[in-house]
């Protein structure tokens, strides 16, 4: 109690400022983490600069219409009328023209911001309008009078209110509008609800931080927050802290500089959001670079598997695997180090091979190489470049991708160099059935259905069944019957037989 009445008697003409510039970035932080998830910063700019419009109008309205002065009130309706007025006409123009919204918003804020600088330049109207345009633009928050507290503590209070009693309505809108109409939420007017309070707050920060600087108040502090966390209520708490803090240490700064409030605390706040951006726990700079350098690509890991597998060896030297791959030995030896946690490789001393499971991830991307080859050379790549391509393209090994591909080359059995495709052993092991056209040669099976008439006198389901060998150039099909017949298939036929294999190992 003496420090606090020390402060007071020494510091008196501060404590009205401080009260109000706590109030106000508190309100302006919690409005600006609903205006940056919906990538409106821009409209509050616009609302900040159509003030001056909606100040002048108030001026002249009390003026002309009451022959009084204009007071704090008539000047706060007119400054919210303003950004109603420029928000409606930025949606307008967006709904009936080509025009898009940040097209809309730069032409309707900078002609209504101009009306009002036209207004205060007439001489006819001149007279009746007394705004200090310095601090208007730069802020004054050590002049603020018992009406700007008292209108900072209503604005808070109501934003406060707002965001408490409307919380779960202004988050769906603003990170799912489409299907917060669909459960009933009015849209539109939780919009316009936000609108206001977005008017309410530039209005009653352009005392603090004047009418350019406003925009910072309320975007800043939400944007560093944004950086720190991810869920939204935790966001908005550290918004609220980070705005007062940044206008403490603003404010104090440019009383010890001789200097004006609203840059101060303008620029405290963009240095502490530049700090939150470089060094963020989960989202900074230097965790992403650190991230980033510490990752190993999944082409490195998958070719590691890929240079296993074509060995001879079942135990494989590292050195010869890295020798196989284009990339540096730091970042081969990490993808090792992945692999043998995930449980694809075993190690002993200085030599790997491959798990089962690793095994199986390994045949799955020779099988989508040898495809892709096969593809590109359908398709009229020159011999030359058939591996390189297909070394590119086999990272992109989507089961749904390779299946498509080998169902319209024809299954084919082998790629352009000779060597054998591997079966498509995924579709074997995870369906209760596949298609009889997947059946390679030696494996036995049992008909599940036929959907081509014209075979089912000759193949009944729950009939076993041996795959045959393929002819005229692998695309004619062959099922051995248990009484030793062969039916000859052509590809679509083979793709109207729905077999379940019953050995895991050819016949």
């Amino acid at each position: 109690m003496d420090w606090l009445t020390e402060f007071h008697l020494a510091n008196g003409h501060l404590i009205k400022p401080l009260v109000v510039g706590t109030l106000v970035s508190l309100a302006c932080s919690v409005v600006g983490c609903f205006i940056i998830l919906r990538r409106l910063s821009f409209l509050s700019d616009a609302i900040a600069h159509a003030m001056l419009a909606g100040v002048v109008g108030g001026y002249l309205l009390m003026k002309l219409l009451f022959g009084t002065e204009a007071h704090v009130g008539a000047m706060l309706l007119g400054a919210l009328l303003a950004g109603v007025v420029t928000v409606g006409m930025v949606g307008f123009v967006t709904r009936v023209s080509r025009v898009k919204q940040d097209t809309a918003i730069g032409i309707m804020y900078t002609g209504i911001f101009a009306l009002g600088a036209f207004a205060i330049s007439m001489k006819s109207l001149g007279q009746y309008i007394h705004i200090d345009i310095y601090h208007f633009i730069v802020g004054s928050v050590i002049s603020v009078g018992n009406s700007e507290l008292w209108i900072a503590g209503l604005v808070t209070a109501f934003i406060v209110a707002v965001v408490m009693m409307f919380f779960r309505q202004l988050q769906l809108t603003s990170f799912d509008p489409v299907m917060a109409a669909s459960i009933g939420v009015p849209v539109v007017a939780v919009d316009y609800l936000l609108t206001a309070c977005t008017s309410l707050v530039v209005v009653s920060g352009v005392r603090i931080a004047g009418v350019i600087l406003v925009v910072a108040l309320v975007i800043t502090p939400a944007a560093s927050a944004y950086l720190l966390f991810d869920r939204l209520n935790r966001m908005i708490v550290a918004a609220a802290a980070i705005g007062i803090g940044c206008f403490w240490a603003g404010f104090f700064l440019a009383h010890a500089a001789g200097a004006s409030p609203g840059p101060s605390i303008v620029i405290t706040g963009t240095g502490f959001f530049l700090a939150t951006l470089v060094f963020a726990p989960k989202y900074g700079l230097l965790v992403d670079w650190n991230r980033r350098r510490r990752a190993v690509p999944q082409e490195i890991k998958e070719d590691v598997l890929g240079a296993i597998l074509r060995s001879e060896q079942e135990w494989v030297p590292i050195n010869d695997v890295v020798r196989h791959i284009a990339s540096n030995k730091p970042k081969i030896r990490r993808a090792i180090i992945h692999l043998i946690r995930q449980d694809l490789l075993d190690q002993k001393g200085t030599e790997l091979r491959l798990t089962s499971q690793g095994r199986r991830e390994g045949r799955r991307l020779l099988r989508a190489h040898r495809i892709w080859e096969t593809y590109l050379d359908r398709m009229g790549t020159p011999a030359n470049e058939l591996h390189g391509q297909a070394h590119k393209l086999e990272h992109m090994n989507d089961e749904q991708t390779i299946d498509y591909l080998d169902d319209k080359l024809g299954h084919p059995l082998k790629d352009p160099h000779g060597s054998t495709i591997p079966e498509d052993f995924v579709d074997f092991e995870e369906l209760s059935e596949v298609r009889s056209s997947l059946l390679r040669e030696g494996f036995r099976a049992e008909i599940v259905r036929v959907e081509d008439v014209t075979l089912q006198d000759r193949l009944r389901p729950g009939a076993k069944v041996l795959g045959g060998p393929r002819s005229a150039d692998g695309i004619r099909w062959s099922l051995i019957t248990e009484d030793g017949a062969t039916v000859e298939l052509s590809h679509d036929q083979a793709d109207a037989v729905f077999v379940h294999r019953v050995e895991s190992e050819p016949a």
